[in-house]
């Protein structure tokens, strides 16, 4: 628990942003395993606020039930006309207001599209606003260019800030300043609210500046201050694709670090990219082009990659992982998988079990020490121990309206080019032939075999295909063995 608890956290969240292009609201536009305005939800939980209110109007539906889904205990309050920044926070109290709940303390106001804000910047400006005493409090960040910026002004004299002065009302002095107004601010709750009923809207836009109520507040004598960012890149906003992607890689380059600072080898950052919700255990090994994503957990000693996808996928201690695309699949301790393996939902690959090459498993679980080598297809099925499934295998386990399922035991050995029709239950120990189509159950200790027999018509490629290469090939052994016809 944050020493400085806010008695609120506003997140503006009700923009259209059209400069994205997308059927998609900007917010709910994703990078690294979480919506933009979801970062800023998992950043401002962090203050642990008594309450915590999103503001929505475009696509207002569709964002309320997003953020139902990553945080129930969310708030929302609706802008549903885009009357400015003041407008909206002040929609944010009066959803509280209305529900009966009086605002003491400190109210934080964020961007819904600051991804990279992080919680310990947060924590900051919660308590650089406690102990200056300020009426409200800045997040500024220091830029190489403010081109743009509304600028932070400064008293000379007590650090106190005079004024934000927007890049096109601003002198050449002015100009010259790096410190820059984020629009994230802390604000005593009491003093916000009162000063939100004086904003005026005689501006170019019609509209309620938030930031208006930093001059209403110092020229009633209060004192206006700033905290700034560690990082200026924190405060960026998102306005359309090129942006998205910036982000993405600023936020998957501190994912990394944190990984690698943990005691993760990543051989190629610029190559591996992360969700935020995926874990590591020290000495884990990511190979390049891999990517990692959802509530992936690699074990300690796990190896992914090269080339690699995981999905919501555990990685066993010294499991090993090639080349292989996985969605919520459990990869036991020393496993192989790969290279070129496709793990569906519902795989459960046991201790030292294999899923070899060109081989995919849906819904599957194969137990320890058993391997399905190479070119084959296993689905609904169970498996158990050290068992050896034959090469170009596979379970039959669609009717055209149903599933069944399949199941083999332990120690069998099932022949190349097998076919399993489900339902169908093999017996420990058992043993079925190459080319068998099965499709009865094996009792244990049994060898099934089910193909046609063999017949050779000999003389065939003579009498059918006269002077080919083939008709050639077999003439010369048959005179090289004497068995000439």
């Amino acid at each position: 628990m944050s020493a400085n608890r806010p008695a609120a956290v506003v997140v503006l969240a009700a923009g259209e942003g059209t400069r994205m292009k997308s059927t998609t609201p900007k917010v709910l536009h994703a990078i690294s395993g979480r919506s933009l305005v979801g970062h800023v939800v998992a950043a401002s939980r962090e203050l642990d606020p008594e309450h915590l209110v999103v503001i929505v109007g475009h696509a207002r539906e569709q964002v309320s039930a997003h953020l139902a889904e990553i945080d129930p205990e969310v708030r929302t309050a609706v802008q549903y006309e885009q009357n400015g920044t003041g407008h909206a926070v002040r929609m944010g109290l009066e959803e509280l207001s209305n529900s009966g709940i009086a605002l003491d303390g400190t109210v934080v106001v964020v961007c819904g599209d600051t991804p990279l804000l992080t919680g310990e910047t947060l924590k900051r400006l919660a308590d650089t606003h406690a102990a200056d005493g300020n009426a409200v409090t800045v997040l500024s960040a220091e830029v190489p260019d403010s081109t743009g910026y509304g600028r932070i002004v400064r008293d000379a004299a007590s650090g106190a800030v005079t004024a934000i002065v927007e890049h096109k009302d601003a002198t050449d002095e002015q100009r010259a300043i790096r410190e820059i107004n984020s629009g994230v601010f802390a604000f005593d709750a009491q003093l916000l609210t009162d000063a939100l009923g004086k904003v005026r809207t005689d501006n170019s836009q019609g509209e309620e500046y938030l930031t208006d109520v930093l001059g209403i507040l110092r020229e009633a004598g209060h004192r206006v201050g700033a905290a700034v960012a560690g990082d200026h890149r924190e405060i960026l906003g998102i306005n359309n694709r090129v942006q998205l992607a910036e982000a993405r890689k600023l936020l998957n380059e501190r994912l990394l670090h944190a990984a690698m600072m943990s005691g993760v080898t990543v051989v190629d950052p610029a190559s591996t990219w992360i969700d935020v919700t995926v874990t590591f255990e020290p000495d884990s090994l990511v190979q390049p082009g891999t990517q990692l994503l959802g509530s992936t957990h690699l074990a300690s000693g796990a190896e992914v990659g090269p080339n690699t996808r995981l999905t919501d996928t555990t990685v066993g201690e010294g499991a090993r992982v090639d080349n292989t695309v996985a969605e919520s699949a459990v990869i036991g301790e020393g496993a192989l998988v790969g290279p070129y393996a496709y793990l569906r939902p519902g795989t459960k690959l046991g201790r030292k079990s294999k899923a070899g090459a060109y081989v995919e498993m849906k819904n599957a679980e194969i137990g320890e020490g058993t391997k399905v080598p190479h070119l084959s297809y296993v689905g609904d099925a169970t498996i158990g121990e050290y068992t050896n499934i034959g090469a170009a295998s596979v379970f039959v386990n669609y009717d055209g309206v149903a599933k069944h399922h399949t199941t083999i035991g332990s120690h069998c050995r099932t022949g190349s080019d097998n076919m399993f029709v489900a339902p169908v239950t093999i017996g420990d120990g058992a043993y079925t032939a190459a080319g068998s189509v099965i499709t009865k159950d094996v009792p244990s200790g049994s060898l099934a075999v089910a193909r046609g027999q063999q017949r050779n018509i000999e003389g065939w490629v003579a009498r059918k295909r006269p002077g080919s290469a083939a008709a050639q090939a077999a003439s010369e052994a048959q005179r090289d063995t004497g068995d000439e016809q």
